[in-house]
């Protein structure tokens, strides 16, 4: 049976998947359906279930493994399943969620060697105690939750893989630029997403809670540092804690993006850009990766809804 991410343009096929998402929503007609986001180790796809039932609401809910019968289709430029048949699975059957949920590329204990080498370079004692103390207290949900509901690093442990990516991309960007404090951009990168850990439900299932909602978890992991500095008798008004605080609450670049404040310090804007591009490569990539050579990609919702030209492979040079 083929994965997700292998089907083509109107094949039809069957297979087990995860429900990642299960949105009800309300037809023209009035009637209700399903909007699905279906999941299996290789990627996702969205399909809509039309004319639910009360029941069938109450069955095919985000975590459930399913039986699925459909017809790859595209809509609008996106990719989408049409739904044949659906129905929960039966005693015997694969239904267990982790089997289907896409990962981090690499393990959580790599991820975490190389986070702990990191803190020993972050040499300012308070940011050090501030992210040591962040990291350890919070370090299940940093190393299983998402990034994000959908757009970037929508998986298992994206959340300290995106981390990950952007802090190796901060240590090349200080070599060439001595300029700039590497240990606050490294402590900025480190918690600046932090705050998704209570933005976010988990990996399954995927929603913004009341307070994601509501507040955001750029002030969300500002709070976190607050209540930090006073669990370690630490002064959150001293200018280096606020040069903290500042990255955090300005990484989303644009008072529009959700951020408070615009960057001040050259850190800040550093990690702004350094998080826009992480999330665009990985948006990118993702969409590329489920598009053949000479098509253009689906259309990315995070990048200006734009669409991407894969190129054909090209002729390998004379050697």
């Amino acid at each position: 049976m083929k994965k997700i991410a292998e089907l083509k343009l109107d094949e039809q096929f069957e297979n087990f998947v995860l429900i990642k998402n299960a949105d009800v929503r309300i037809a023209k007609n009035q009637k209700k359906f399903i909007a699905f986001t279906f999941q299996d180790a290789s990627g996702t796809v969205d399909g809509k279930f039309w004319g639910a039932t009360e029941e069938q609401i109450q069955q095919f809910v985000a975590g459930k493994v399913v039986h699925l019968t459909g017809k790859r289709e595209v809509y609008q430029g996106n990719p989408q399943v049409k739904i044949l048949q659906l129905r929960l699975t039966k005693v015997g059957e694969p239904a267990n969620p982790d089997e289907y949920m896409e990962k981090a590329p690499i393990t959580k204990e790599a991820m975490q060697e190389e986070f702990n080498q990191t803190l020993f370079e972050i040499t300012n004692a308070r940011w050090n105690r501030i992210v040591r103390y962040l990291v350890n207290k919070y370090q299940k949900e940093f190393f299983d939750f998402p990034a994000a509901k959908r757009n970037h690093h929508a998986y298992a442990g994206g959340l300290a893989f995106h981390t990950l990516s952007m802090l190796r991309m901060a240590k090349a960007i200080t070599k060439e630029y001595p300029q700039l404090n590497a240990p606050l951009l490294y402590a900025g990168v480190i918690l600046h997403d932090l705050g998704k850990i209570f933005e976010l439900s988990g990996p399954v299932g995927t929603e913004y809670t009341v307070a994601g909602n509501l507040i955001g978890h750029l002030v969300l992991v500002d709070e976190e540092i607050i209540k930090a500095c006073g669990e370690l008798k630490i002064d959150d008004q001293a200018e280096d804690v606020l040069l903290l605080r500042h990255m955090v609450l300005a990484h989303h670049g644009l008072l529009e993006y959700g951020s408070p404040i615009r960057p001040r310090i050259m850190e800040a804007e550093v990690l702004h850009q350094i998080d826009n591009l992480d999330a665009s490569i990985q948006m990118m990539t993702s969409a590329v990766e489920q598009t053949e050579a000479g098509q253009y990609t689906e259309r990315i919702f995070g990048l200006d809804n734009r669409s991407f030209y894969v190129p054909k492979a090209k002729e390998k040079e004379e050697k």
